[in-house]
């Protein structure tokens, strides 16, 4: 029976020491929640460190053996490892690089990453004595980036899920790094990878193939047979849970005394954890700013600011308390009425009822982090708001914001800006405040927790039967020979091949791409054999072809299909065709030729290509997006194709085509064996043309309209060699 294991740096429980016996009481945090219907089903298990050092043996047994009755697993640490991996590391390196806070915060220590390695090896070893092929293991966040590798070295065969808790930084600020490679390639050990905003798969994107040798399409990596997705899950709150306090005893008490308290004034809620990501002095700026500038507002607002204690032994946190205070005593002083006070102001966590309490009764929460994974303050805000009024103000660097849209959303920084949404916010009419939260309370209604942990678990699963299927469909040693075998019981057989990238690799110059000698040895030994008709079919110059094997016994299809020879015949081109167009598309290519250094046009009779495999990686890749919209209406207009390449982006006639083709040259012959061999995207035209029984292989990639992949040149020729072999084996 296979199980789930999840992964975090913290256990879902608090433990207290109360005289040598330790007390389990569980978190009220969002994960905690969301994942506590898989970790308690079955077998599964959550494995993390119990958040408190004990290194008594007797102590960690009898600690152990309690959190094994809650399906809970233990990783001790020491105090060490505790500062040197979590404090150091965790968030001196990684947490100020992906809030974009690198020039101010990071500390790049090497000893630091010495522990963070360390830390995450003590979790795999954890994992492994309990984890089987057929497990599924869930990792959280950014304490443990390497971990997914670590297992997936171990067991290759289980699935890997690995969720980014916090934003991921732009290529720019990633690269930062010192160990930058070794934490992508320790992500992408994962099956599948989640974070919460299209954004950050975006950037993960980018900065997965700019700095590693590794492709994406679309949403996937590949990494030489691996297949990995990349995917946005927008995690959830328990919003049935936010709902439901507001009718309990103990909140309806703390619901009269807010009230009471604040009867004639408008109340503006904040609720931070300590951290300079959160925004927190850049908004009492802002509230400061409309005492100073909106007198007429005193003793009309107030703001009822919590901020969680959180590493304020640590310098700079400590700093930032200091300038909280500070900030927050000089507003209070300098505007403060007999009557009334601006900010009301707490440092510390405050009991789940006062908090419900605080939402329902707050008539504007106000969520403007500097940058933020998701922020749940504002999905608490919204669930709590069972009467439909209230307005959130939410910054646009928060996840939350992609989806709750109906947000007043402010840009952080913009100080005047935050100040007149606030006015905006308290003077917004009730019929306005109903409609937009009425459409937030919906949104965070459907994409809830146990929405987002669903959602996660089942692409997981589709994820690894599409790895699955791309597998079976790798030519190992059992299809080759089933192949080989069909081959040669057959006698009459085309085998149509490409050139570039599928009998030889590329080359930055395309002049050098020639054929070696034991190309032309494998050619003839496979026109030899009296049963095959050999094509090669190319996107290169018909005058290429004939230079390197007009005198073999082939026949040669040029330029995608505009010109064709038969073997020992004269070369002749599709009628009705014309490169009147190049007129208008050559002065466009050029620009960008001139833009992009390291790229090139190349002319043939009736296409154009622009080559981008000397530019730089990444600028390239940009240009030929642009260029492609670029030409996107002219293309279409003047009866043209345009073909992505591989670093090349190409122009043609509509009318040419490798499929067509293809088809040309099987339609009215009866053969037995058909088989095609190609790379990119133009002999796509061919994996669909041809009949269902055709033998069709993708070189280099497995995604593909073909039936098979082979990953480089030289398992293509290998599996040519063979089948050559296969028939002299049976001539004998």
């Amino acid at each position: 029976m296979s199980k789930t294991i999840i992964v975090s740096n913290r256990l879902p429980v608090k433990i207290t020491e109360n005289d040598g016996e330790y007390v389990l009481s569980p978190s009220e945090g969002g994960l905690a929640t969301g994942l506590g219907s898989i970790y308690k089903q079955n077998d599964n298990i959550w494995i993390g460190w119990p958040g408190l050092e004990i290194t008594d043996e007797k102590n960690r047994t009898q600690v152990t053996k309690q959190l094994n009755e809650q399906s809970l697993r233990p990783v001790f640490l020491s105090q060490e490892e505790i500062s040197q991996y979590y404090e150091g590391f965790s968030n001196e390196v990684l947490w100020p690089v992906f809030h974009y806070y690198a020039s101010t915060y990071a500390n790049y220590k090497s000893s630091n990453w010495d522990y963070y390695q360390q830390v995450n090896l003590k979790f795999r070893d954890e994992i492994l004595k309990i984890a089987k092929p057929g497990d599924t293991i869930w990792i959280h966040d950014y304490q443990l980036m390497l971990l997914p590798l670590l297992i997936r070295n171990e067991l290759p065969d289980v699935s890997i899920g690995f969720f980014l808790h916090i934003p991921f930084p732009s290529y720019e600020m990633f690269r930062l790094i010192p160990w930058r490679a070794e934490l992508l390639e320790g992500v992408l050990g994962a099956d599948l990878i989640g974070f919460h905003t299209f954004d950050d798969v975006r950037h993960f994107l980018n900065t997965a193939t700019r700095i590693l040798p590794v492709t994406s399409s679309a949403n996937i990596i590949s990494e030489g047979e691996r297949t990995i997705v990349v995917e946005s899950f927008p995690m959830g709150i328990d919003d049935k849970k936010y709902a439901s306090l507001p009718g309990t005893p103990e909140v309806k008490k703390d619901i009269d005394l807010i009230k009471e308290s604040f009867k004639d004034t408008k109340l503006v809620l904040t609720i931070d954890r300590l951290d300079y990501s959160k925004g927190i002095l850049q908004r009492l700026q802002a509230f400061e700013h409309l005492l100073q500038e909106y007198p007429e507002y005193k003793e009309k607002i107030a703001l009822y600011m919590v901020v969680v204690p959180s590493r304020d032994t640590v310098p700079q946190y400590a700093q930032l308390r200091d300038q909280i205070d500070k900030k927050v005593g000089t507003i209070n002083s300098v505007h403060r009425t007999m009557d009334w006070t601006p900010i009301h102001y707490y440092y510390r966590s405050l009991p789940l009822e006062l908090l419900s309490a605080l939402y329902y009764t707050a008539d504007v929460c106000l969520v403007t982090p500097m940058g933020d994974g998701m922020n749940l303050v504002s999905k608490e805000y919204v669930a709590s708001r069972v009467n439909n009024d209230g307005v959130l103000i939410l910054s646009e660097m928060a996840g939350a914001s992609k989806e709750l849209i109906d947000a007043l959303v402010v840009n952080p920084n913009n100080t005047a800006e935050v100040a007149e949404t606030i006015i905006k916010a308290i003077n917004m009419p009730l019929d306005e405040q109903k409609r937009r939260m009425q459409q937030m309370r919906e949104m965070v209604s459907k994409f809830n927790i146990s929405h987002w942990v669903k959602i996660f678990m089942d692409k997981l699963k589709e994820v690894k039967l599409l790895q699955r299927s791309m597998q079976t469909r790798y030519i190992g040693q059992g299809t080759e020979q089933s192949i080989v075998n069909r081959y040669a019981k057959t006698c009459k057989r085309i085998l149509f091949l490409d050139y570039d990238g599928t009998l030889v690799d590329f080359r930055s110059n395309i002049e050098q791409a020639s054929p070696d000698k034991e190309l032309y040895k494998l050619l003839d030994q496979l026109t030899e054999d009296p049963a095959n008709y050999v094509v090669l079919i190319s996107g290169r110059k018909h005058e290429n072809l004939e230079a390197w094997f007009g005198n073999s016994n082939i026949d040669l299809i040029a330029e995608h299909g505009a010109w064709f020879k038969k073997a020992g015949k004269a070369w002749h081109k599709l009628p009705g065709l014309s490169a009147q167009w190049k007129h208008d598309i050559t002065p466009i290519l050029e620009t960008y030729v001139d833009r992009t250094p390291g790229t090139f046009i190349e002319e043939k009779t009736y296409s154009l290509v622009w080559h981008y495999r000397k530019a730089q990686k990444g600028l390239g890749e940009l240009r030929a997006g642009e260029l492609m919209n670029n030409l996107k209406y002219l293309a279409t207009d003047k009866g043209l194709q345009l073909l992505p390449g591989d670093k090349v982006v190409e122009v043609k006639n509509i009318e040419i085509n490798k499929g067509k083709a293809a088809l040309t040259l099987i339609d009215g012959d009866k053969y037995d064996f058909i088989m095609a061999f190609g790379d990119d995207y133009t002999d796509e035209d061919v994996f669909k043309a041809l009949p269902d029984g055709a033998i069709t292989i993708k070189i280099g990639s497995n995604l593909s309209a073909a039936k098979f992949y082979l990953r480089n040149p030289w398992e293509a020729r290998k599996l040519l060699t063979k089948l050559t072999e296969s028939a002299v084996v049976k001539s004998n």
